[in-house]
């Protein structure tokens, strides 16, 4: 039999700020008088100030994975598991007036087992542009778009005017969309509440198709697009700058070279060292180095190529 949870109970006894200091979060500051900001300790960075949290409120937005919520929200994020398995974690953690805490805990094997289904969607968001003007301009071919079903969305629902990205798991199963502003407001990449990033690697299903041993490794989508565009179709995503344990077992179960592209600035080269040291004792690693603070996807298709080429005859 199930335990009982009251999640209302749960959010109002338990403070955002004692899961913070529960999972030891650092480099949080103030900004005013109930406000803290600094990077997510969910995706772990992309933005130095992008994780914020409305202390009178008791709710945290991050600017730049998209995830937000209340205290179960983030501890869902946070041990990628469902909200009731979150509530019951709060419960045994923190004195929960009316919550019950005797029982057997919550089987950890359980929750891991759980916390690795991705549910497919059962929708598809229609119509979608894929010769927005805002695609050309960043160099996305119609034709590239068309294939990976990337788009301006005017439907109804939170993506209404933003070019959405379809996201497939391993099994080729669509489980996501995110939206793109056009303007670059934020937040500019919009995911799915809770959304588990760090299971996924975005164009997988495609890159493991190929007949390639190798696969070159990007941080964001457009760099994707980019890179597949120039000719170099095994190619993943790992929408962020960090290497999950998900993620690195899809790479190295399918693929023996791995060639890393990540941004030419320090966070970018940085999270390079450390995802090439984690994935060397399985698999052959290379390293790209971008100019400064370059993108991959801000690279002529010509250079972009080349570097590849290179890199690739030289290992």
């Amino acid at each position: 039999m199930e335990s009982w949870v009251e999640f209302r109970a749960i959010k109002e006894a338990v403070r955002l700020e004692q899961v913070l200091r529960h999972y030891q979060v650092q480099g949080l500051h103030r900004s005013g008088r109930a406000r803290y900001r600094g990077c997510c300790p969910i995706h772990g960075g992309e933005g130095r100030d992008a994780f914020h949290v409305e202390v009178s409120k008791d709710v945290f937005h991050c600017f730049a994975c998209g995830a937000g919520g209340t205290v179960l929200d983030l501890v869902a994020a946070m041990e990628r598991c469902g909200l009731r398995e979150a509530a019951l974690k709060l419960a045994g953690w923190f004195v929960v007036p009316g919550q019950p805490t005797s029982g057997p805990p919550v089987s950890k094997k359980l929750v891991t087992e759980k916390s690795k289904v991705l549910s497919p969607l059962r929708f598809r968001l229609l119509p979608i542009d894929n010769g927005h003007p805002y695609l050309s301009g960043r160099g996305i071919e119609e034709r590239t778009a068309v294939e990976f079903g990337v788009g301006l969305y005017e439907g109804p629902g939170l993506l209404s005017g933003r070019v959405v990205i379809p996201i497939h798991d391993e099994h080729v199963r669509l489980v996501a969309y995110c939206g793109r502003t056009l303007d670059g407001t934020e937040p500019r990449y919009k995911f799915p509440a809770g959304f588990p990033k760090s299971r996924v690697l975005f164009n997988f299903h495609r890159a493991a198709a190929s007949p390639a041993r190798g696969v070159v490794v990007v941080e964001g989508f457009f760099d994707c697009l980019k890179v597949h565009q120039a000719g170099f179709r095994s190619v993943v995503a790992l929408m962020g700058s960090a290497l999950s344990e998900d993620q690195r077992r899809l790479l190295t179960t399918r693929f023996r070279d791995v060639l890393l592209m990540l941004d030419g600035d320090q966070a970018g080269r940085r999270a390079a060292a450390m995802i090439a040291d984690r994935l060397t004792p399985s698999c052959s690693v290379r390293l790209i180095e971008l100019p400064a603070d370059t993108q991959p996807d801000q690279l002529p298709a010509e250079e972009m190529r080349e570097r590849l080429e290179v890199t690739r005859a030289e290992n």
